[in-house]
């Protein structure tokens, strides 16, 4: 997707540039680290209208203001979360729409990570296809700790991801897809769909490349987290991956 961009932020962090083609509107995910942020965007598009925060957690927002700052971008938030969030020019919850440009994307209430996270579904951004920019709810081969919420919440969260298109591309908030993959071998050893992606990711970071974005379709046949059957089984699983020192 030309229109979609990460900015590697400290050891594995990702924000993530966002452009729209139809008319030059950008946006930027989660800028943990203003430095960086600002300095891509300078040297880019030049120009900043819209800053999104899925969660509250401060390697996620910590340079969010520094950035506005810059360049006068609007900040969107969620309003459950409004309380530890940078201040929001738009608080926002389930079902809202948030324009960028002429693409628009819907809010995802996805719980579990952090009990106000949300996530931003675009079905067809920039003229592209559907992106899904998920923060720490959803990871290539892995999902996040549940720091707040429930295993039950989690659950529900990656089953309303689940049911997205799968020719969705995922953006996440970090670089832990070949630390996840290692997990994800030892509770499905004969996956073949996950050992094509686990090669894949190989050769994208010895490339020093990013294994990000991916299309959903790879997740579901390859991230065990989206293939549990139930808030048992995800418990489970999540305990596991929590305790495994792989």
């Amino acid at each position: 997707m030309k229109s979609l961009h990460p900015i590697p932020l400290f050891a594995d962090n990702y924000a993530w540039l966002l452009t729209d083609a139809a008319t030059g509107a950008v946006g930027v995910v989660d800028p943990a680290d203003a430095g960086p942020v600002i300095e891509a965007v300078a040297a880019g598009p030049g120009r900043l209208d819209l800053i999104l925060l899925t969660h509250h957690h401060a390697d996620h927002v910590a340079g969010a203001e520094a950035v506005k700052a810059r360049f006068g971008a609007a900040i969107v938030g969620a309003s459950a979360d409004r309380h530890r969030l940078p201040p929001l020019d738009r608080a926002v919850a389930e079902g809202d729409a948030v324009a960028l440009g002429a693409s628009r994307a819907r809010v995802l209430a996805t719980p579990g990570h952090t009990r106000g996270h949300i996530a931003f579904f675009f079905d067809d951004f920039s003229g592209e296809g559907p992106l899904l920019v998920a923060g720490d709810t959803l990871f290539s081969l892995g999902c996040g700790r549940l720091l707040e919420g429930t295993a039950e919440e989690m659950f529900a969260s990656l089953a309303k991801l689940s049911a997205l298109p799968g020719g969705t591309l995922l953006a996440a908030g970090h670089e832990y897809t070949a630390a996840n993959g290692r997990f994800a071998r030892t509770v499905e050893p004969e996956n073949a769909a996950l050992a094509r992606r686990l090669e894949e990711v190989a050769r994208l970071r010895a490339a020093g490349l990013p294994s990000l974005p991916v299309r959903l379709a790879e997740e579901f046949a390859a991230n065990p987290f989206l293939r549990a059957r139930d808030a048992a089984s995800f418990a489970r699983l999540r305990a596991a991956k929590d305790a495994f020192k792989g």
